[in-house]
């Protein structure tokens, strides 16, 4: 993980996962937009599975169950929008 952008009202990072890499199914309490930047990944929202792929994006409203696993090697910009 890269941190491009960090403040107090959110954050913008780089990840890179390969194939098969991921996160197991989570919360958090805060908005993410995720665009892909390199090959392809599934991500699971409230269990419904996308397939995303560069040029890629989708928004993770906060508290909504969540997972990604990586179909092939990817990278992805994740940002994160804190509320108050």
């Amino acid at each position: 993980m890269c941190n491009i952008l960090k403040k107090e009202t959110g954050n913008i990072s780089l990840f890179a996962f390969d194939k098969d890499e991921g996160f197991s199914e989570h919360t958090v309490p805060f908005d993410a937009l995720i665009f892909i930047v390199d090959r392809k990944a599934d991500i699971k929202i409230d269990g419904v599975s996308n397939i995303l792929e560069v040029g890629d994006n989708i928004i993770i409203l906060a508290n909504v169950p969540h997972a990604l696993i990586a179909v092939e090697k990817f990278k992805r910009v994740l940002t994160m929008l804190k509320s108050k």
